[in-house]
């Protein structure tokens, strides 16, 4: 099962609620905790799960053997991202590498077989486990935007490292192309969103997205505001669930700054997230 945990917009507290979830459940079950919010990875910051392997996340980058090209530009003409652009007149291949995303396209519709691939270090890939979580996080290269492929390398890489039945992801914000790579497989979506107009506009735009791929999806309101109405009126609406609410309080902004979760602050709040997580397995397995 997995469930990843998704915000319209960054700090509704998506880390907060994915973190707390995970060590709540981690009480009774084994699980994997996936950060794949790989331009600001904070998870461990909470989990605190020591690091024992790294690897590098990287892109097949293409290299032009001079010796066999003849400047012909089916490269250029088969790139979709304007990576490669062919100098015809002083007979130069320029690759540009941030703007390559590593599909293999010019390399294998060169006719004169003058591409080859090296590998382009994109950022670092991290494990460790205590007690009954394996924690993964992946984390870019500064000054990289190849934010989708990572997550998708991410995926591929676990499909041989994941053996837990289990599996909580917490997802980059908004609403984007590395959001919905990061839902593809989910079989439930937690929905995170503050109370406040921009907080349910951009909760509106991470329901849509959710939605038109057919995810289960439940919201939990965080810095829940007794007198805003809208976000569970929207919710009743459309008929998904308020999963929990946590009102806006300065012991919980506290002990977020200090790097603790509502579920180690609180026995109350693990019990919550347990019966959160025992409502998504239901939902679930009925499915």
């Amino acid at each position: 099962m997995v469930i990843t945990v998704a915000s319209g917009k960054g700090g509704t507290g998506k880390t907060t609620i994915s973190t707390s979830l995970s060590l709540a459940v981690s009480s009774r079950k084994k699980l994997s905790h996936v950060d794949l919010d790989v331009e600001e990875p904070d998870s461990n910051i909470f989990l605190k799960i020591p690091i024992q392997r790294e690897e590098m996340i990287w892109l097949p980058l293409p290299v032009i053997n001079y010796d066999k090209c003849t400047f012909c530009g089916v490269c250029q003409r088969v790139c979709e991202y304007n990576a490669i652009f062919v100098f015809k007149n002083t007979k130069q291949v320029k690759v540009f590498d941030q703007l390559c995303r590593g599909c293999g396209a010019c390399k294998e519709m060169c006719p004169f077989d003058a591409i080859y691939e090296v590998q382009r270090f994109i950022g670092v890939f991290s494990m460790g486990s205590r007690g009954n979580i394996d924690f993964y996080e992946g984390r870019l290269n500064i000054g990289e935007y190849v934010t989708t492929d990572a997550i998708r390398w991410i995926k591929r890489r676990l499909k041989n490292l994941n053996k837990n039945d289990i599996t909580i992801i917490d997802a980059p914000p908004g609403t984007s192309c590395p959001v919905i790579q990061s839902m593809k497989d989910a079989d439930f979506v937690i929905l995170v969103t503050e109370d406040t107009p921009f907080g349910l506009f951009d909760m509106k735009l991470a329901y849509g997205v959710a939605k038109k791929m057919g995810k289960k999806m439940g919201i939990i309101i965080n810095k829940a505001l007794p007198g805003y109405k809208e976000t569970r009126e929207f919710a009743r609406r459309e008929g998904v669930p308020i999963l929990l609410e946590i009102p806006f309080d300065r012991k919980f902004a506290k002990a977020y700054a200090e790097g603790v979760t509502l579920s180690e602050f609180s026995e109350n709040y693990r019990k919550r997230f347990e019966e959160v997580f025992q409502y998504i397995e239901g939902v679930v397995q009925n499915a």
